[in-house]
């Protein structure tokens, strides 16, 4: 989704672009639940102003890309409910709450969402929620097919030799492809890229997730081991933080375990007719931040990768960050917390 974001952002800027890639099992993007929450899981700094950035970027760029494409992207901007089911949790929610956020008691709660009416209060982020981000690559795709300034070339890339003046691409069929920026957005493999070496501090974490056949909230809903998102006629459920490498299956374990956690959040759903279970690998760093900028030596290498658990968050915020150190364009936000080279 990175790449795509970036490429658009570019092509409308102008700029010839070729977007190499391979499809692998367990991209990130297609099995997400496209959470919006940047006061949930805040950061730290000026990369929690960057995520609320990401989060209001998405209004306007759903009506572009349904401009442009025909495809209404869904978003939900309900804000996000955390849900406090003890006594201890209410505690920890008011602690934690940002000032923005507002608090619930139970009787508003079940006011809001009957089906959460179990719940002891909640704290109620607004504007945070979530985006269909199944629907939101099938826009993005239809943009990078139909743009008379994008180029798409299904390989694997095998190396990335970046030079002072350009970069040379190299593929698995010994192709070369050269430019005077590259930019790595290869999600969990950034790292096995040789030639992009600040990439080495991205690796795999897969999540597992599970799909309910019911839908009986409104609202994204947090609880105290996960998280529930409802998105048209399902809910997803999610999601867990492994550290298995590339192994994108699912396990029984796992999918007990966000079963557990979703169904405590919200109980009906343990009443769905079905369930489909399906896991992701995402490109996590140590500080769970994005690394995003240009090399300190190369500045024909760009970075756009390890977005951990916020790619789908900050996907058109990246894109337009990219654009921007692609054409000169002075930045509107301080990436310093996400420069390459910071591990």
């Amino acid at each position: 989704m990175i790449g795509l974001t970036t490429a658009v952002a570019l092509a409308e800027r102008g700029v010839s672009v070729i977007l190499i890639g391979q499809h692998r099992p367990g991209e990130a993007s297609p099995v997400a639940a496209g959470m919006l929450a940047p006061s949930v899981e805040s950061a730290p700094g000026r990369a929690h102003d960057f995520g609320i950035a990401a989060r209001d970027r998405y209004p306007s760029y759903v009506d572009f890309l349904a401009d442009r494409t025909g495809i209404r992207v869904p978003l939900n901007r309900l804000g996000i409910l955390q849900v406090a089911l003890s006594a201890k949790g209410i505690k920890g929610l008011r602690k934690t709450s940002l000032a923005t956020s507002r608090w619930l008691d139970s009787k508003e709660l079940a006011e809001l969402e009957p089906a959460l009416s179990h719940g002891l209060g909640a704290v109620l982020n607004p504007d945070d929620g979530a985006v269909d981000n199944v629907v939101l690559l099938e826009a993005l795709r239809r943009m990078v097919s139909t743009s008379e300034r994008i180029e798409s070339v299904q390989e694997a890339v095998t190396a990335i030799d970046a030079g002072t003046d350009s970069a040379i691409v190299k593929t698995a069929s010994r192709a070369s492809y050269g430019a005077r920026r590259v930019v790595l957005a290869a999600g969990a493999w950034a790292g096995q890229i040789p030639g992009v070496r600040f990439a080495s501090a991205v690796v795999p974490a897969r999540g597992q997730l599970v799909s309910y056949s019911s839908s009986p909230l409104r609202h994204v809903a947090y609880g105290p081991r996960g998280y529930v998102v409802p998105r048209g006629d399902h809910t997803i459920g999610g999601s867990t933080m492994e550290n298995v490498g590339f192994d994108a299956t699912t396990t029984p374990d796992g999918v007990r375990k966000v079963r557990v956690a979703s169904e405590e959040i919200c109980p009906s759903l343990a009443l769905s007719q079905g369930t489909e279970a399906s896991a992701g690998l995402r490109p996590v760093t140590p500080d769970m931040l994005p690394v995003l900028g240009p090399d300190p030596e190369y500045s024909t290498l760009i970075y756009a990768c390890g977005h951990s658990r916020n790619g789908v968050l900050m996907a058109p915020l990246t894109g337009d960050i990219i654009a921007d150190l692609v054409t000169g364009t002075p930045l509107s936000h301080d990436l310093s917390q996400f420069r390459p080279g910071r591990f």
